[in-house]
């Protein structure tokens, strides 16, 4: 079962660099992401979404794989890489997997202007690791699957106190 956590921050680029450190903790096997997003809402109210994988640009690369050597045994290798790369891109783009992008849009809408928030998908993490690691990044917990411990662990880190999963009375 995932666990779905949802930070705002005042600035993309606050957003980006969490999501940095959160997929570095991945190489350490403290974390395991199905999907981290970016939702920055801009100044003229529209929100954009800064996926990590794009599943169109995916598809149309394998599809332009796939259409080569299609177009090859028929003579045509451009235009089988052609339609190869639409198929591949059309596919790609009815494809939707992780976080929802409506339900990241919807809650996107509600950030301040210039601000942005960090969608994250969890299917594994040692929290008080990971919590520790996240200690002082600032920012703040909009919506969480996580248990009422955890969820205010993560609270706490975020400020820069110490963890209740650490089992240390908070910092003041």
């Amino acid at each position: 079962m995932s666990d779905l956590i949802v930070i705002a921050f005042p600035s993309e680029e606050k957003a980006e660099d969490v999501r940095r450190k959160v997929l570095s903790l991945q190489k350490d096997y403290l974390i395991e992401v199905g999907d981290a997003v970016v939702a920055v809402k801009h100044e003229d109210g529209h929100v954009k979404l800064n996926q990590m994988f794009h599943p169109s640009a995916a598809g149309a690369a394998a599809g332009s794989f796939w259409g080569l050597l299609i177009g090859i045994l028929f003579m045509m290798p451009l235009v089988g890489v052609a339609l190869g790369a639409g198929a591949g891109a059309l596919g790609g783009a009815l494809t939707d997997f992780g976080i929802d992008d409506k339900f990241m849009k919807s809650l996107g809408d509600s950030l301040q202007p210039g601000s942005a928030a960090l969608f994250l998908l969890i299917r594994k993490m040692t929290a008080d690791k990971v919590f520790e690691d996240l200690r002082g990044a600032g920012g703040t917990v909009l919506r969480t699957s996580l248990d009422h411990t955890k969820e205010q662990a993560l609270r706490d880190a975020l400020a820069g106190h110490l963890g209740t999963l650490t089992g240390a009375a908070p910092a003041a």
